[in-house]
């Protein structure tokens, strides 16, 4: 059955993402009211990019508007009563946060209960498809255990992206979109409509958030939406029986895991804690070579949305449908994939994330070395 089909059969697909596009939009400046008169408000510093007191705990109004459409539409005797619990929690960590900050090691503890609040209810990987192994089933210990690091990685992954005006919103969104996508065509509506709720709470919360952002969704916010969207892909795209399918959530948060990734090496490299908060970040580097915040934003989005593409291209195109090449699914499937591929090699070109590799960077390094040359002979 066609995603098209699958569509018509479970409108509430499209119901639930309206509906929460529309509780943020209204709900979000009560709650950056609630948060101003709380006192729960980023102040300007050398560290962040905004030149202005804003109001935090905008995932408060994420959450809800993730939550009604949910209990409207979702079946909550399974998997998903887990899912929308473990966010709850997860949301409530954060906003402890927000209000008053948690050492690192508590908030960690706090993660940890929430990602394995899911496994409770069944939502953990119980198996992987490999190719030429086959199906591998995994005993129920190292499932669960590699479920609740994998939420845990994702909830970080968000929240170490959340700090541009709209960034980790339109990524969300763009996630939210493909999951659902995929989801519906591997037959799955729960998950489905809950990626596309996410995807419509996102999008609602960029009406407030995108630059010059008048809220941000603090950890509360991107804590909720790194843990629906790991634990979604769990129950949505990891257990099947596909082997394409165990990739495409990584390719789909392929942008959040390579930011955390550089991030993470350059801490361990210098010898610095991997918490503490830095400019290293993408998003960062974009501004230090002259990017505003919108368009590093937008070229960010546009990267993930490439990344999705080949996701969904590995999806729904098969260059082999009978067994025999297609020249055109080939063809479609190489250029998508040539896209991403091309984009993501830009980003590192642009950005000098491998300096070695790139003449822009050893350029600099000889004109600086010159520069210093002319120097120390006019000074003799």
């Amino acid at each position: 059955m066609s995603v098209w089909d699958q569509l018509r059969l479970t409108p509430e697909v499209l119901y639930g993402a309206g509906i929460a596009f529309a509780i943020v939009v209204l709900l979000t400046p009560a709650v950056g009211g609630m948060a101003r008169l709380l006192g729960v408000v980023d102040e300007p510093d050398a560290r962040r990019v905004h030149r202005r007191p804003i109001p935090r705990l905008g995932g408060l109004a994420i959450f809800l508007g993730i939550l009604v459409p949910s209990l409207a539409f979702l079946d909550l005797t399974g998997p998903m009563r887990g899912i929308l619990l473990g966010a709850a929690v997860a949301t409530v960590v954060g906003a402890i946060d927000d209000f008053r900050g948690l050492s690192p090691p508590v908030k960690l503890l706090g993660q940890v209960v929430a990602a394995s609040i899911p496994a409770l209810f069944g939502v953990w990987i119980d198996r992987f498809t490999f190719p030429f192994l086959g199906r591998v089933e995994l005993p129920a210990w190292l499932g669960i255990a590699i479920s609740v690091f994998f939420i845990v990685a994702v909830m970080n992954m968000v929240n170490f992206l959340d700090g541009l005006d709209g960034l980790a919103a339109g990524v969300c969104a763009i996630a939210g979109a493909t999951y659902a996508v995929l989801a519906l065509s591997l037959g799955r509506p729960n998950p489905a409509i809950l990626s596309a709720v996410v995807a419509g709470a996102c999008l609602g919360f960029l009406r407030h958030n995108f630059f010059p952002a008048r809220i941000f969704m603090g950890d509360s916010g991107a804590l909720c939406l790194g843990f629906v969207l790991a634990a979604v892909s769990i129950q949505g795209l990891l257990k099947t029986a596909s082997t394409v399918v165990l990739v495409l959530p990584l390719l789909v948060l392929a942008v959040p895991i390579l930011d955390t990734s550089f991030v993470v090496a350059r801490r361990l490299k210098y010898s610095q804690p991997i918490y503490a908060a830095d400019r290293s970040h993408l998003h960062h580097r974009f501004l230090n070579i002259g990017f505003s915040q919108r368009r590093a934003a937008l070229t960010m989005w546009l990267w993930c949305a490439s990344l999705a593409a080949a996701a969904l291209a590995t999806r729904f195109v098969s260059p082999r449908p009978s067994g025999e090449w297609d020249l055109v699914g080939t063809l479609v499937v190489t250029a998508i994939a040539l896209v991403a591929l091309g984009f993501s090699v830009y980003i590192v070109y642009l950005l000098e994330i491998v300096k070695l590799a790139n003449p822009r960077a050893r350029r600099r390094e000889r004109e600086l070395r010159d520069g210093a040359s002319d120097v120390q002979r006019q000074s003799a």
